[in-house]
């Protein structure tokens, strides 16, 4: 059953709960002056911001990892009531959030650290530098999350950050901006931008920013990069993923299928690393179609914020309306359906659990990412077209294998178009651990060592002694 989007003030950022479509709150959008006005604070506080030790720098992330734990329940809540999530996910979002401020806290200044270069005379070494203000573009599913482990880095290496967040997320982006002022982020530093996304060509094009990080769909971060491109300005694209999900044996056939279901049902489908595509081997197809569908069926739709709830609602009506064409224009097409592919009759952005089958090149599951409850299952005769079809997207986000014999999963990994593999585990997400794709999943790293080094001046700082002759050019 499909319920009208409530009307909303034109000119304002409206928080509305997908569950019920109650209207939470609104908020009057900025200007392009009020936004310029917010540019130039950042660059005015990253001024003083960049001439903090990175350990001072650190302290402040710090304590905002505190304050977030302090808060997880009324973040988490927040969290489900805008965007659908399950209580209990958004309470693992907010502690995964927590964990990634704690981790550059920690480790950051050291990542930081000038890294000295062998030379024949004297000394040289790599000094990372912050560039400026950054522009972080952040999507609806994971709010605290996407945010941090853009925010957590560039604020310890020294950035000002102006965090443009999804527009159905507003309450939570005002969450955020208020946990980093309250760890004592000076004004400027970390600043909230409610902007309608067909405006921020605007910031971008200012010349005051010196960077942009988008996290969304590749259409957008292709207009982000080309806009940023125009202008000279660093970017990071976290972008669409349609991963595989390859099971070679049945060993472990209960942890597998429990992992496929887990991979893709994990925020309600809403992930760029959800398992898309579930790859079988012959004699393991029917009998994972099976229980996969079994585990599906078995959800129960309901309140978010009730802990009993299995199955909710889609971010919003336009989410659950597309993702419910995707799936009867591919069923259309000739694919089978296994189960779902309606909505589900109750108000709210419910769609059914959906399993396909028999999907061929020229539908639109075989090369458009599903970003919901749907899992298009493929059977074929051997490893080696396993890894044909799963590098035939136009995707390169994650990708998993599953098989007990762990040379043979190595081995197919290594053959996998993506930019993270996990053996055995459906894809996830550890602040020691960097993240980010290839193809039009973007390019880029976060989290690590390697997400802090993306919106640094690696700046070279060579030291001669005054005895060498000039021109001296060797080393």
């Amino acid at each position: 059953m499909t319920t009208a989007t409530p009307s909303v003030t034109r000119r304002s950022i409206a928080s509305v709960n997908p569950y019920n479509d109650e209207v939470l709150a609104e908020f009057p959008a900025m200007t392009d002056e009020e936004a310029g006005r917010a540019v130039a604070a950042a660059h005015q506080a990253f001024q003083e911001w960049r001439s903090l030790a990175p350990a001072e720098r650190a302290a402040v992330v710090g304590r905002a990892a505190s304050l977030m734990r302090e808060r997880r329940e009324e973040l988490a809540r927040t969290v489900t009531l805008e965007m659908g999530k399950l209580i209990g996910e958004s309470r693992g979002e907010a502690d995964l959030s927590a964990d990634i401020l704690s981790y550059y806290a920690e480790h950051g200044p050291a990542f930081l650290a000038d890294r000295p270069l062998p030379v024949e005379e004297g000394n040289a070494v790599v000094a990372n530098r912050p560039l400026g203000a950054l522009l972080g573009i952040m999507p609806w599913n994971y709010p605290l999350y996407q945010v941090a482990r853009f925010a957590a880095p560039n604020l310890v290496a020294g950035n000002t950050i102006l965090l443009k967040h999804a527009s159905n997320c507003p309450q939570s982006a005002l969450a955020l901006e208020r946990l980093f002022h309250d760890a004592g982020a000076p004004p400027g530093v970390y600043v909230n931008l409610f902007l309608p996304s067909a405006r921020v060509g605007t910031v971008i094009d200012d010349p005051l920013i010196q960077g942009v990080s988008l996290t969304g769909s590749d259409r957008a971060g292709a207009g982000a990069a080309e806009r940023a491109g125009r202008n000279i300005e660093k970017t990071v694209l976290e972008l669409g993923g349609s991963d595989p999900f390859i099971v070679l044996d049945t060993e472990d056939f209960d942890r597998t299928v429990e992992a496929a279901a887990v991979g893709r049902l994990s925020n309600m489908g809403q992930s760029c690393v959800s398992a898309k595509r579930m790859i079988l081997l012959p004699h393991v197809y029917r009998r994972f179609v099976e229980e996969l569908r079994r585990r599906f069926e078995a959800l129960v739709p309901g309140d978010p914020l009730d802990p009993d709830t299995t199955l909710g609602p889609l971010s919003s009506e336009q989410a659950a309306a597309n993702l419910v064409s995707q799936v009867r224009d591919t069923v259309a097409q000739g694919a089978t359906l296994v189960t779902g592919g309606d909505r589900i009759g109750r108000p709210g952005a419910f769609v059914q659990p959906t399993i396909l089958t028999d999907v061929r090149p020229g539908m639109r599951a075989y090369r458009e990412e599903l970003f919901g409850p749907v899992a298009v299952i493929y059977q074929v005769a051997d490893e080696n077209e396993a890894v044909a079809l799963a590098n035939d997207t136009p995707y390169g986000l994650g990708g998993a294998v599953f098989c007990r014999d762990l040379d043979r999963a190595r081995r197919v990994a290594e053959r996998l178009d993506a930019g993270m593999v996990w053996i055995n585990h459906p894809t996830s997400s550890h602040p020691a651990l960097p993240f980010g794709g290839i193809k039009c999943s973007g390019y880029g790293r976060e989290l690590a060592d390697l997400g802090i080094e993306e919106f640094v001046n690696k700046k070279l700082i060579r030291t001669f002694p005054t005895t060498v002759p000039i021109g001296f050019a060797t080393g």
